[in-house]
């Protein structure tokens, strides 16, 4: 494919939907994973993603649309996890992993008795944004507006939650609804997600570009601020290479960020070796 095919590409009306809804998912993804990895809770975007494969094994064998049986059923979950992490009784990570796995099998088991691995499928597990439909990007668009909004409004508490929650709860903040909160609208990501880079790799589009950022930037409003950056720029530019190569958009997308965090780290090894300091 040449440059003008790949030009033209962008004269189909499917293919700008495509985009707009990546620009709005990698941009709530960066957002909302700043505060999951400063917090060391990034893994929560892994074992919802599984969650959210079991849920649409389940929506495609009852023939439901599987954004709308997913969203509710990764929200719950989301919900779960952080009452099992908060109730000290089950560690985090353990919490993830035991929710992980098993609706990863669960997922497994409904497939395999049912349509089996299917194209539909396969399209859910790796990422197929140019399969989604009117009804899905109307969705996605929606509930990209509510996280945006949402983030924007109570930006500044989110941060005093993420920066020192013994100050936060000491100023009156009620730390546990904004933990929540985030819960919430990770479900939410991870939902939209799911169909732009498939239920395997979905939980790197709210990693990589945070970690990016973070080797960059040292300040909360820097860290946002970049990490949205490298993520539109990263599913962009990787969103063209799936076209390109004919790969699936998810692997596309993940590879550029692996290859941006990695020049990010050689860059900053060789400031650090000449003593260059930012």
């Amino acid at each position: 494919m040449n440059f003008s095919e790949l030009a033209n590409l962008f004269s189909y009306p499917f293919i700008m939907r495509a985009i707009i809804v990546g620009v709005l998912v990698s941009l709530c993804a960066s957002l909302l994973g700043v505060i999951l990895v400063l917090n060391r809770y990034s893994l929560i975007g892994h074992g919802l993603s599984d969650v959210g494969f079991a849920s649409l094994s389940l929506a495609m064998a009852v023939g439901v649309s599987p954004l709308l049986m997913a969203t509710p059923i990764v929200i719950i979950t989301s919900f779960i996890i952080m009452y099992v992490s908060q109730s000290k009784k089950i560690n985090g990570d353990v919490a993830i992993g035991i929710f992980s796995t098993g609706a990863l099998a669960v997922g497994i088991i409904i497939t395999a008795l049912t349509k089996g691995f299917n194209t539909d499928v396969y399209s859910y597990m790796f990422g197929s944004i140019l399969s989604m439909n009117i009804t899905d990007v109307a969705l996605s668009v929606v509930l990209s507006v509510v996280i945006l909004s949402v983030f924007i409004i109570f930006y500044n508490r989110l941060f005093v939650v993420t920066a020192d929650e013994s100050f936060a709860k000491a100023s009156g903040i009620n730390v546990k609804f904004y933990q929540f909160l985030i819960s919430f609208l990770t479900a939410i990501t991870v939902v939209l997600g799911m169909r732009m880079m498939g239920t395997l790799l979905i939980s790197s589009l709210i990693i990589f570009p945070a970690v990016t950022a973070k080797k960059i930037v040292r300040s909360f409003k820097g860290l946002m601020i970049l990490s949205a950056v490298i993520s539109v720029i990263c599913f962009v530019i990787g969103i063209l290479i799936s076209f390109v190569l004919n790969i699936p958009t998810g692997a596309g997308i993940v590879a550029v960020n692996i290859v941006s965090m990695i020049i990010v780290s050689m860059v900053g090894q060789v400031r650090e070796a000449i003593g260059i300091k930012v």
